[in-house]
C-alpha cells in the first residue's frame, strides 16, 4: 500500500473518541481506525524505513493502572522510528519529533559533560540554532529549575545543561493537505532538519548501557 495521506475519516475518528472515550465507541468504529488511521500510518512508516529506520506503531490503549484518568484509549496515534524519530496523528493534526526524549542516568551524565565542554557544547548550541531556524522547536520533556550540581550557575549553556532530554518538534494543524502525499513530505523535511542535532546526540551521548534500558 502506497502512502497517500490520511482521509478525513481519521480526524473524525479522533474527534469522536475525544467526545466518547468508551469501549462502545471503540468497538463501533474499530474498522474506521484500522483503515483510516492505522493503515496509512503503517504505509508511511514502511516508506520512511530505508532512511529513518523501521517504524513501530504504539498500542492505542492507555495504561490506566496508576492514573486518575481512567479513559481507556489514547486520543492520538503515535509511532516511533528506529533512528530516533516520532510521528503523531490526532484530531488536531500531525506532529513530528526527533531526539532523545528521556535520558537514562548514564546518558544524562554524558550529555552534561559534552554540553559543558567548550568545543562540543558550542557545536551543539550551533546545531540547536540551525534546527530552530528551520522551524523546529527544541526542548525537553523535563527541565531543571537550576543548573545541575557541579556546573557553574552562570554557565553560558545553562539552558541546555538544565534539560533532561533533548528533542525537536514540529506540528501542523489538520487541513486538506493531510489527505495527500504532502503529509509525508512534511514529515521527511522535519526529520531531515533534525538530523544534525540527532547526530550530535548519537556521537556524544549514545544508547544507555544500564540494564533494561
Amino acid at each position: 500500500m502506497a502512502f497517500r495521506g490520511w482521509p478525513v475519516e481519521a480526524i473524525e475518528f479522533y474527534e469522536g473518541l475525544e467526545a466518547d472515550n468508551s469501549k462502545t465507541y471503540w468497538q463501533a468504529n474499530k474498522a474506521v481506525y484500522a483503515s483510516a488511521v492505522q493503515a496509512p500510518m503503517q504505509a508511511l512508516l514502511d516508506e520512511l524505513a530505508e532512511e529513518f529506520g523501521e517504524g513501530r506503531i504504539y498500542r492505542p490503549y492507555r495504561d490506566v493502572r496508576f492514573s486518575a484518568d481512567k479513559t481507556p484509549y489514547k486520543t492520538a496515534m503515535g509511532a516511533s522510528l528506529a533512528h530516533g524519530g516520532y510521528v503523531q496523528l490526532s484530531s488536531h493534526g500531525l506532529g513530528v519529533g526527533c531526539g532523545y526524549y528521556m535520558m537514562a542516568p548514564d546518558q544524562l551524565m554524558s550529555y552534561r559533560q559534552a554540553v559543558a565542554d567548550d568545543a562540543l557544547g558550542t557545536d551543539l548550541a550551533a546545531r540547536v540554532a540551525v534546527a530552530e531556524k528551520r522551524g523546529l522547536s527544541v526542548s525537553a520533556h523535563e527541565t531543571l529549575k537550576t543548573v545541575p550540581r557541579g556546573f557553574p550557575k552562570d554557565h553560558p549553556r545553562s539552558g541546555l545543561l538544565r534539560h533532561k532530554g533533548l528533542i525537536t518538534w514540529k506540528d501542523w494543524p489538520a487541513a486538506a493537505w493531510l489527505g495527500t502525499t504532502q503529509a509525508k513530505k512534511r514529515v521527511v523535511e522535519a526529520l531531515r532538519s533534525a538530523q544534525p542535532l540527532v547526530q550530535w546526540l548519537d556521537a556524544h551521548v549514545g544508547p544507555s548501557a544500564l540494564p533494561g534500558r
